[in-house]
């Protein structure tokens, strides 16, 4: 099977959870260990294998665009989304034709993870299985992540399927932001804005929603106190 060569990187969001440090910042532009948040996703892109990057923007999207000029690996297309934000399944829509006609990879630009004994883009590479499979996703345990205080979205059975958290109830996994998508799963996709949370729902349905385990620390950013607690488990790592 091949890997693919092609990714998107949601970054068009606003943050409203960030603030008051995405009133002038762009989230994809705060920094994690003097890094910006978007440089730690394509950097492990860029390692994986990833040859082109499709980004798409809205808020404060000059700064972003200004900011992804700067990088030579991999190579940026921006999707402009200056005039109307379209959501994650949305964004992905507008995005498509950029992206090619096979399966490519989606991340999150506000979440990244210390790696275990594996590297967990090339686990997730190696799992995908386009016969079986709309989507693979990378799923973290939600005891062993930094920033993440929710109750989990998935229970990932013995077989490697994805099924939803029950209302009222705990689940033992997370989305770790990153994926594997195969175009059809846009398929009779609504116009306009929409969450890809949606297609996830309709891929599951047709049991073709999978999921592998990350290995490693997750850490999620999403608020200035998990941007804390993100430099702290960088440094408990680095001791």
């Amino acid at each position: 099977m091949l890997k693919p060569k092609t990714a998107m990187v949601l970054a068009a969001g606003f943050g409203k959870r960030m603030r008051p440090l995405t009133a002038t910042t762009p989230k994809p532009l705060i920094e994690v260990r003097g890094r910006a948040l978007i440089d730690h996703c394509l950097d492990g892109l860029a390692e994986a294998g990833i040859e082109e990057v499709v980004v798409n923007v809205h808020y404060l999207a000059d700064l972003v665009e200004a900011h992804l000029a700067r990088r030579s690996a991999p190579r940026i297309i921006v999707s402009d989304e200056r005039a109307k934000l379209l959501d994650t399944g949305g964004g992905i829509v507008k995005a498509l034709p950029a992206l090619g006609e096979g399966a490519f990879v989606l991340r999150n630009s506000d979440s990244f993870w210390l790696e275990g004994v594996r590297s967990n883009m090339e686990w997730l590479m190696a799992g995908w299985d386009e016969d079986r499979m709309d989507a693979l996703l990378l799923v973290a345990s939600t005891v062993a992540s930094a920033g993440y205080d929710g109750r989990g979205d998935f229970v990932l059975t013995k077989e490697g399927l994805l099924t939803r958290r029950a209302e009222r109830t705990v689940a033992p996994f997370v989305y770790a932001g990153a994926a594997i998508l195969h175009p059809r799963l846009f398929a009779d996709a609504p116009e306009g804005p929409f969450s890809l949370n949606l297609l996830f729902d309709r891929a599951i349905e047709a049991g073709r929603l999978h999921g592998v385990r990350l290995d490693g620390l997750w850490i999620n950013v999403e608020t200035p106190r998990a941007v804390r607690a993100a430099e702290l488990a960088i440094a408990e790592s680095a001791a």
